[in-house]
């Protein structure tokens, strides 16, 4: 594995779960794996669960590691070609990447879209820098269209929790004070489509995603119909993906707030959040406190989803 930014990269699904909840019964049985190893983890933007459970992961292997917060502990950074730097960025991307390769074995890359230019976020401009420049392996701690860590460890929540051999998964739309990105719902839907789940998503009009992510998925815009019979409701608010109005809100609509009334129409579903949440419009407090929310073992569920793809590199480098 040469990187990892999507589904795909991690090749059979069924194989990959199974590994990672092996490496959950023991997550120091291949702590010499990753001696002599070190990891750069570099940050544009800010983290809370995926710089811990990254580093947890890269610990429980063997591995030294690097964190590298851009805004905080480094010089600007230009990212474009072509430009005069003239301004407050001192130093190019395309300098500082080759020598970020030199100190390390393995490089992960946290960079979010910007939301003005979707052609620009959709094209990934930064991580696939990394890509081609760094000289090494690299893997998204989310990116501006994919966060493929988090969904992974949410595939792996769904495997431990499912009741039946073929749940159903309902990811929907919630509202939020601020634009978000489709990132986390983006790569939610890819990861899910790689199973038999049955799998939907309710949105109002005006929210859908880019089609090649939404898939064989069922959208339902009556989320009191799409929540019926669910096993697993995956809550997450992002902004709008279609033009004229990419990267835009267009609804804070309250009623589609995750509450109990909306839950008592699920087959006693559990519910699910990447975190960090906003409660009272993302979800009720009744509902994120309750004996069906699994939030925290989901995000306790990073390390394992992290660890599975740091294994694979460290076994390949």
């Amino acid at each position: 594995m040469k990187k990892f930014t999507c589904a795909d990269d991690i090749g059979d699904i069924r194989s990959a779960i199974d590994e990672a909840l092996e490496i959950k019964r023991d997550r120091f049985a291949h702590c010499d794996l990753g001696k002599n190893r070190t990891l750069l983890m570099i940050f544009f933007n800010s983290s809370l669960r995926t710089r811990l459970s990254t580093q947890k992961a890269a610990i429980n292997l063997g591995m030294n590691v690097i964190v590298l917060d851009v805004n905080q502990g480094a010089w600007k950074l230009e990212t474009e070609r072509g430009v005069i730097m003239d301004g407050d960025k001192p130093e190019h991307l395309l300098e500082a990447i080759p020598v970020m390769g030199c100190y390390c074995d393995l490089i992960g890359v946290r960079s979010f879209a910007g939301l003005k230019d979707k052609a620009e976020d959709y094209e990934e401009r930064v991580i696939e820098q990394f890509i081609r420049h760094s000289g090494r392996p690299v893997f998204s701690m989310e990116a501006a269209t994919r966060h493929p860590l988090q969904s992974f460890a949410d595939l792996i929540t769904i495997e431990e929790f499912k009741t039946v051999r073929r749940p159903k998964i309902v990811m929907t739309w919630a509202p939020h004070p601020r634009a978000l990105p489709q990132a986390v719902p983006n790569s939610f839907a890819e990861w899910i489509n790689k199973t038999d789940y049955e799998f939907v998503i309710t949105h109002p009009e005006g929210y859908e995603l880019d089609p090649k992510f939404v898939g064989r998925a069922k959208v339902e815009y009556d989320r009191d119909k799409a929540f019926e019979g669910a096993d697993f409701i995956y809550a997450k608010n992002w902004s709008a993906y279609n033009d004229p109005n990419y990267g835009k809100v267009l609804s804070t609509d309250r009623r589609w707030t995750v509450d109990s009334d909306a839950m008592a129409l699920t087959d006693n579903a559990y519910f699910m959040h990447c975190l960090p949440v906003r409660r009272n419009m993302i979800v009720s407090d009744d509902v994120i406190e309750s004996d069906r929310s699994i939030v925290i073992a989901e995000a306790a569920n990073r390390e394992i989803s992290a660890q599975t793809v740091l294994k694979r590199f460290l076994q390949e480098l």
